[in-house]
């Protein structure tokens, strides 16, 4: 159950969108998940073409936190598939926000996650070694925001938000 509606959010905060506390994400990212509604603090992961630190993170508690991968927005392969989607759910995340793609619609579809991501691609990633390439924890920049670990994302079928800290309802 979720408690706001992107709209409200931004009509309530217009403060906090013109002080930059409050981002939105530039609308390009697609549905996914059986989640549509979904919220919470942000963990980040900076990766590109090598989903073995994704796996990493969502083998670890979620604990009702969202995982936003900057997957360098390649549409070469996919970060996230329906086993991870259902490791996502199984252990308590909210929510992926992921720059880059996607596969397994329908496996994603079953998952009680929520799920954005640029679209589809069959290819599955590249595993470079044992724990993977990347960046945890890192502040990222992609789709027009910053977002740090901390930050709250709200999202829905209108759109997604970046906050500085948790919203209270609109």
């Amino acid at each position: 159950m979720h408690d706001y509606a992107i709209c409200d959010l931004c009509d309530a905060h217009e403060d906090r969108l013109q002080q930059g506390r409050l981002q939105i994400v530039e609308p390009e990212y697609q549905i996914y998940g059986g989640r549509r509604h979904f919220s919470g603090p942000v963990f980040t992961l900076k990766v590109f073409e090598d989903n073995s630190l994704v796996r990493s993170l969502l083998e670890q508690p979620g604990l009702g936190r969202v995982l936003v991968v900057d997957g360098g927005a390649s549409r070469r392969c996919a970060l996230l598939g329906g086993n991870l989607a259902a490791l996502a759910a199984d252990n308590g995340w909210a929510g992926l926000l992921i720059c880059g793609s996607v596969r397994d619609r329908q496996e994603l579809d079953a998952a009680e996650v929520g799920i954005r991501a640029l679209g589809l691609h069959p290819r599955k990633s590249t595993k470079r070694g044992l724990g993977g390439q990347g960046d945890v924890g890192t502040a990222l920049h992609f789709s027009g925001v910053r977002i740090r670990c901390g930050d709250w994302l709200y999202a829905d079928e209108d759109g997604i938000l970046i906050s500085d800290e948790p919203l209270p309802p609109a």
